[in-house]
């Protein structure tokens, strides 16, 4: 069965914004996996979109991963 990103929950996702130059650097981490990604925007932006961009990417790379693992039970 392959996971969509939208079929990922998330009970918590921890954040860390830092301004730089003109842009906004967005870490978005799920503590449960561990999985860390890194977005980047336009700091004149709403940091909420910032964040909701954020977990879309996270979503969208936690289920890449288990999808892979799933394919791949041997290499894991």
């Amino acid at each position: 069965m392959v996971i969509k990103p939208k079929d990922v929950r998330l009970k918590e996702v921890l954040f860390e914004m830092k301004q730089v130059g003109q842009y906004m650097r967005i870490t978005a981490i799920d503590p449960l996996s561990g999985t860390e990604v890194i977005s980047i925007g336009d700091s004149s932006v709403d940091p909420d979109m910032l964040r909701s961009m954020a977990i879309r990417k996270l979503k969208y790379v936690i289920a890449k991963n288990r999808n892979e693992r799933a394919a791949n039970p041997n290499e894991y």
